[in-house]
């Protein structure tokens, strides 16, 4: 190899593919770019990302598309007048190429998912991680595609099904069924021992009822709220069914977790807990690396299963955030990444 090929190598490996977004808008925003590789901190990993997937999340920091009263928080944490983040991306499954110094829980070659949450930056062939985050071993029974289906909806579903106690027997309606939140909640309420009632569109009817939910409610030709069923538990992934209205759908002493809420829904949580007698909990999710690893533990197991609706390659994002627009997936959007 002569100089000027060893230079022009060195410098590739320097940089690194990622989808990036320098304004608010729609898909077309989104841009394939040459960027700096990321280089790992002391206590850093540094992945070489093989999978992440696009998100309703993602959807609303690129649109900044907000539950009402949510504007200025998420303005102050997505950025005021261009994105604070330039890469989208919540969630990794990839493989540990470099570590930082005092990072000791992985090495090289170690396989890997990883919630990013908040820090963003999954669609990109590398990115840096705390190996005190929500970090953990990819599950050995799955490909990088499924293992990352794990983590947004299945971290996000599994801390708010911890907040209520669910046991055998109990009762779990689950709003907005057949997303990634919606799916991941079917599936661990159902291993729990609940008897679980999912709300979709008649189209995700067999999808819901595959996993593990004994009964599908069709929103579009039935409203559950006029049922007069009542339910221990009351999962909402979509945030169209206010406390006032649904709050007689649960049973005494039951629970409503809203994984999507506006400002009003949030701060009125606990003095509506208060009164009611019933769990009102909404708000922010921790994300570790325990829950992580209890959700691969499902996965090993074969009490968890990855549902993906569509899968693109990394050099097709504005597809896959178009088709995320559509408010109609199934499950997870995976995004294929192909690292150098």
């Amino acid at each position: 190899m002569n100089p000027h090929q060893e230079t022009h190598t060195h410098a590739q490996d320097l940089r690194m593919r990622a989808a990036v977004y320098h304004r608010f808008g729609a898909p077309e925003v989104v841009r394939i770019e040459d960027t700096v590789k990321p280089v790992p901190g002391p206590d850093e990993v540094l992945i070489k990302v093989h999978a992440s997937t696009v998100s309703a999340a993602d959807h609303r920091a690129r649109t900044r598309a907000v539950p009402r009263g949510l504007g200025v928080l998420a303005a102050l944490s997505l950025g005021v007048f261009r994105p604070r983040h330039g890469i989208l991306g919540m969630d990794v499954s990839g493989v540990v190429e470099a570590v930082g110094a005092n990072a000791t829980s992985f090495g090289p070659g170690d396989e890997v998912i990883a919630m990013l949450g908040a820090r963003f930056g999954g669609h990109a062939e590398y990115v840096c991680v705390p190996q005190s985050s929500a970090i953990t071993a990819k599950p050995g029974t799955m490909t990088h595609e499924e293992a990352v289906t794990l983590v947004f909806g299945g971290i996000t579903a599994q801390a708010f099904l911890h907040r209520a106690a669910i046991t055998p027997g109990k009762t779990v309606l689950v709003n907005g069924a057949s997303g990634a939140v919606g799916t991941a909640v079917v599936q661990l309420a159902r291993d729990l021992g609940a008897h679980v009632t999912g709300v979709c569109s008649g189209a995700n009817r067999e999808l819901v009822a595959a996993l593990g939910a004994d009964r599908v409610i069709d929103y579009t030709t039935q409203d559950f709220l006029a049922e007069g069923k009542s339910y221990d538990i009351v999962v909402d992934c979509v945030g169209n069914a206010p406390f006032e209205q649904i709050q007689a759908s649960i049973s005494p002493g039951g629970a409503l977790l809203l994984v999507i809420a506006d400002l009003r829904a949030i701060l009125l949580a606990p003095s509506r807990s208060r009164r009611s007698g019933k769990l009102v909990t909404a708000g922010t999710v921790q994300y570790t690396a325990e829950g992580l690893a209890a959700l691969v533990q499902r996965a090993e197991s074969g009490r968890f299963q990855a549902v993906i609706d569509r899968t693109y390659d990394l050099s097709d994002i504005v597809e896959a955030h178009r088709y995320v627009d559509t408010g109609r997936k199934k499950g997870n959007v995976v995004l294929r990444v192909k690292g150098r």
